[in-house]
């Protein structure tokens, strides 16, 4: 069983890879060929937050595994610790063993932001350049690295509830990626006000994007719902907006679609297609320059097991991480963690 933590994931993870690896999962799944059950929560009421079990298994790549993520929105201010954090487990589902137990901070962003880039390459606009982001964390970070990979993206207005977190994302950015334009903005009309394409990131429960902002031929990937009660736009952007989601069942409980739904404003016919649908050809994406489209995105497991397994490949092909047997006696654990050398990734920087 190999371990890797969160550094030799961010060095070993090829995020223009990620993204092919997510459209070729869209696809699959649209033709049956992935196990995706829904996700299992576990809510602490008591505590704000909640752990979520997220299985899948890819016939393509023969390869299982499943995610075990937390969300914490309290725990940065309460304890300095992340607000979201988990590992995945990778399974050979031939024999049942168990391949590596990996951080999962740093391929949950990009996962998510592989399939805001693959949504973007079917129904934004071709010559979209101005990106607005609402939400500056990590999964900002992240959807910046993926729009390079497939889009003609030029300049991001980003915005953020604290302009500290802003500015060290600007900071972090311009030198990530001097090529791009990054403007700070003020107010989150700022960030997406004339902008072709528009993605959230927060965990909001209450709308922060009004309609009367949304430009004729906008994008918007909504991608900050993850649980029941959270929404981020105005529901009659998605009364106006052509909706398309990664998976309907899965989207209905926890995603974009979820309070609107539940309070009887849409019903699961008015979506228009799952992604893959779209993909595969099965339904046309954009139709013109001036329609409003909508990505709905709560996430499945299938996008975490390829981009893990596209992980797990790479470091075995590079000894990083480190190979443990847990089957024997624990003494004999530690001795074999004692003498056995670690292939470790150098230092990487830390993006919180």
């Amino acid at each position: 069983m190999l371990l890797l933590g969160d550094g030799e994931v961010r060095e070993l993870l090829n995020v223009c890879e990620a993204v092919k690896l997510v459209e070729q999962v869209f696809r699959d799944k649209n033709l049956g060929r992935i196990q995706n059950p829904m996700k299992t929560y576990l809510v602490y009421d008591r505590y704000n937050g909640d752990h979520r079990f997220m299985p899948a298994y890819i016939e393509g790549l023969d390869v299982a595994g499943v995610k075990i993520v937390n969300t914490h929105p309290e725990n940065r201010r309460k304890f300095g610790l992340p607000t979201v954090s988990g590992i995945i487990v990778l399974l050979n589902p031939e024999d049942g063993r168990i391949l590596s137990i990996m951080d999962a901070t740093w391929i949950t962003a990009v996962k998510t932001a592989a399939a805001s880039a693959v949504a973007t390459k079917y129904l934004g606009r071709d010559d979209s350049e101005v990106f607005g982001l609402v939400g500056a964390g990590l999964q900002a970070v992240a959807h910046v690295d993926a729009f390079t990979c497939s889009t003609n993206i030029s300049e991001v207005r980003v915005w953020s509830r604290t302009r500290r977190t802003v500015r060290r994302f600007l900071e972090l950015m311009s030198e990530r990626h001097p090529e791009l334009r990054f403007v700070e903005a003020g107010e989150v009309a700022e960030a997406v006000r004339d902008c072709d394409v528009v993605t959230t990131l927060t965990p909001s429960r209450r709308p922060i994007v009004a309609a009367d902002w949304i430009s004729p031929g906008t994008h918007i990937n909504a991608m900050g719902s993850d649980a029941r009660g959270k929404h981020e736009l105005e529901p009659e952007i998605l009364r106006m907006a052509k909706v398309v989601v990664d998976d309907l069942e899965h989207c209905s409980l926890t995603g974009e679609i979820n309070v609107a739904l539940s309070k009887g404003l849409m019903t699961k016919e008015d979506v228009y297609a799952e992604i893959g649908e779209i993909i595969l050809g099965e339904k046309p994406g954009r139709t013109s320059r001036d329609e409003v489209t909508v990505f709905a995105s709560t996430g499945i497991a299938a996008q975490d097991v390829a981009v893990a397994y596209s992980v797990y490949k790479r470091a075995v092909e590079k000894g990083f991480g480190l190979n443990v047997d847990v089957s024997g006696p624990t003494m004999e654990l530690v001795r074999q963690l004692s003498q056995r050398p670690l292939h470790m990734a150098k230092k990487v920087q830390k993006i919180e």
